[in-house]
């Protein structure tokens, strides 16, 4: 009866009790943690690299000793951590924090493979374990539409964020141009959920996956939320014609 009564969340189309999602969002990326990385290749045919790139571009970390502290959220893998580490000079630390322990040993796993001097970290963006102050900037890609209360999250990435630091999310976003958002949409719910049941053997993570991004707020409605947690000057780029969006806010 409790259940009932509880504020509710979605989880892609469903609506589930907030206090449920999360452990629900856990059993998606458990399942597809090994080959999440090559399912973003298949997914995007390659285009999320190039997405990733606008992002680190923006983080722009310093090339020379100044030290610099960034933290991914929800990076488990290491995708985003390694490439600013490789954009960034020596002073450049980078912490990933990701709640999810599959895809956290996926990335500790590359890392030592490839030399990448990284910190990985289970944590829940809802309550970091960081102090005020910490960080320079803080990233997350396609990892903040599964936060149970975005809100909460957003509050706590300004939190740990120095004065002066910016917050940059790249998510998927809202397709504005004519006749490819019918395409994107058969694509979406037909081939992606199949190429996930061949290549990680679940097409319901995927299917939840694509259902999540059409949940997620308009980008206009998600730069509020960024203004609304108090960072200033809250904007976004959209790409590849609105499929995703790469937002920005400054804590000042």
């Amino acid at each position: 009866m409790a259940k009932a009564k509880e504020k509710q969340a979605d989880f892609g189309f469903r609506r589930v009790p907030l206090s449920d999602k999360q452990a629900l969002v856990d059993d998606v990326f458990h399942s597809v943690a090994g080959r999440y990385d090559l399912m973003n290749d298949l997914m995007s045919g390659g285009l999320h690299r190039a997405w990733k790139a606008a992002l680190v571009a923006a983080v722009n970390p310093p090339k020379r000793g100044t030290p610099f502290a960034l933290l991914d959220l929800a990076g488990g893998t290491g995708d985003v951590a390694f490439r600013v580490a490789d954009a960034g000079g020596p002073g450049t630390h980078v912490t990933v924090a990701d709640i999810n322990v599959d895809m956290l040993q996926v990335g500790r796993e590359r890392a030592a493979k490839s030399g990448h001097q990284v910190e990985f970290i289970e944590a829940n963006a809802e309550a970091l374990p960081f102090p005020d102050r910490s960080f320079d900037a803080v990233t997350i890609a396609f990892g903040i539409r599964n936060v149970p209360r975005i809100d909460v999250a957003l509050g706590e990435i300004h939190r740990v964020l120095k004065i002066g630091g910016r917050f940059l999310c790249l998510e998927f976003s809202s397709v504005d141009v004519p006749g490819l958002d019918r395409l994107y949409d058969l694509y979406s719910f037909n081939v992606i959920p199949a190429v996930g049941r061949v290549v990680t053997g679940d097409a319901e993570a995927y299917r939840y996956l694509v259902e999540s991004i059409r949940k997620f707020p308009r980008p206009e409605k998600f730069a509020d939320m960024i203004r609304a947690a108090g960072f200033r000057r809250a904007s976004f780029q959209p790409m590849t014609g609105g499929v995703v969006a790469l937002h920005s806010g400054w804590r000042l």
